[in-house]
C-alpha cells in the first residue's frame, strides 16, 4: 500500500494513548469499553484533524503554497489545528467561518485569532456549503501574488481519510501487543473523512472491528453514501487492494438533536458521566453526540456484555466553552 510513502509532516504526537474506562463502563452496567485519546495529538490542544494536516500541510508545502483556507463552524475544530499547523510551517491562514462577526470570542475562535489566523464570516447552507466561499477567498489572494491552498470542511479528502487508515493499523499494533480485541468501534462523524479512512482500515487491516460513525449533522443515507465513496476513492489512490462494501458503512443515527452544533440532553448527560467517572472531557458537538450513542446502545442491549468497544476521541474541548451557559443551566 501506498500509504506509507505520501509525503508527510509531523504535527501530531503518535501514537495516542488506548485507555480502559473501567469506572464509566461499571456505571453503565456495560461491556468493557476502551477510548483511543486523539484528544491528545498535541497540535493546539490537541484532536483528530493533527493526523489529517500531517498529509493536507505536506501537500501544500509539495505545491508551493504559502497560505492555507480552509472552513468550517464558528467553532471548528478543524480550524483551530489548521491555523496551528499553519503557524507551526510558517504559512498563512485564511478561516472562512460560518456565522456572525459579532458573536463571542471564545473557545475555538478565541485560539483561531491566538494562533495568528484571519478569520472570514460567512453564510452557508449546511456542512458543504463553503466550497464558492473557499474559491472566492482563493482567486483573492492569487490576484495579490499570493500561493493558495484549500483544504475543504473537515479535510475530509483522500489523503485526510488516509491519515485514519494509518490510525486503524495503529490501533491494531496497540491490541495485538496487549492481547486484546475490539468489536466495535464508535467514532463522531460530521464531514465523513475519519470515519471513511476508519471503515477502510478496518476491512484493510482485516481487524474484525465494526466501525459506526455517529452523525452529527447528515441524514442516515447521506452521510453514508459519503462515506462509501471517499473510503473507495481512498483504497484506489493508495492502492489498497481492498474494497469497502456498503455492509462495512454503520452510522449511529438519531443523536443530532435540533441541529449541527446543537446541543442535547443525552450529550450533555455523556459529557458529565465520562467527566465524572474517568476525569475525561467531552465536546458538545461531536463526541458528546457520539458517546450519547454509545450509552444508548449499552442501555438498549444493542452491546452483548461480553464484548469490547472503543470510543474514538475526536478531540474538541476547547469548543465546550462556548456552550458554558446552556452546560450550566443543565447542571441546575
Amino acid at each position: 500500500m501506498l500509504l506509507e510513502r505520501l509525503p508527510r509532516v509531523h504535527l501530531a504526537e503518535l501514537p495516542t494513548p488506548l485507555e480502559e474506562l473501567p469506572r464509566f463502563s461499571q456505571a453503565l452496567g456495560g461491556p468493557r469499553i476502551f477510548i483511543k485519546r486523539d484528544d491528545l495529538t498535541g497540535l493546539a490542544l490537541g484532536g483528530n484533524k493533527a493526523r489529517k494536516l500531517e498529509f493536507l500541510m505536506a501537500d501544500a508545502l509539495q505545491q508551493g503554497a504559502d497560505v492555507v483556507i480552509t472552513c468550517g463552524g464558528g467553532q471548528s475544530n478543524h480550524a483551530r489545528q489548521t491555523a496551528a499547523a499553519a503557524a507551526k510551517l510558517g504559512l498563512g491562514c485564511v478561516l472562512v467561518l460560518s456565522g456572525s462577526p459579532d458573536q463571542p470570542v471564545q473557545g475555538n475562535l478565541l485560539l483561531d485569532k491566538l494562533l495568528g489566523a484571519e478569520v472570514r464570516f460567512v453564510t452557508v447552507s449546511g456542512i458543504f456549503g463553503y466550497d464558492e466561499a473557499n474559491e472566492k477567498v482563493a482567486a483573492e489572494l492569487r490576484a495579490k501574488g499570493r500561493r493558495p491552498y484549500i483544504i475543504p470542511v473537515g479535510g475530509s479528502t483522500t489523503l485526510g481519510a488516509s491519515a485514519y487508515v494509518a490510525a486503524l493499523g495503529e490501533i491494531a499494533q496497540q491490541l495485538k501487543q496487549r492481547g486484546l480485541r475490539v468489536d466495535r468501534l464508535f467514532l463522531a462523524s460530521g464531514s465523513a473523512g475519519t470515519q471513511a479512512g476508519a471503515t477502510l482500515g478496518a476491512v484493510y487491516y482485516q481487524t474484525g472491528i465494526d466501525v459506526i460513525g455517529v452523525s452529527v449533522s447528515s441524514p442516515r443515507d447521506e452521510l453514508a453514501a459519503r462515506v462509501l465513496e471517499l473510503a473507495n476513492a481512498t483504497a484506489a489512490k493508495l492502492g489498497a487492494g481492498c474494497k469497502v462494501e456498503p455492509s462495512h458503512v454503520k452510522v449511529g443515527d438519531g443523536y443530532i438533536g435540533s441541529g449541527y452544533a446543537k446541543l442535547t440532553p443525552e450529550g450533555a448527560e455523556a459529557i458529565r458521566l465520562l467527566a465524572r467517572t474517568e476525569g475525561i472531557i467531552l465536546d458538545p458537538v461531536y463526541t458528546g453526540k457520539a458517546m450519547a450513542c454509545l450509552v444508548d446502545y449499552v442501555r438498549q442491549g444493542r452491546i452483548g456484555r461480553d464484548e469490547n468497544v472503543l470510543f474514538l476521541h475526536t478531540g474538541g474541548a476547547a469548543g465546550l466553552f462556548a456552550f458554558a451557559e446552556e452546560i450550566a443551566r443543565l447542571e441546575g
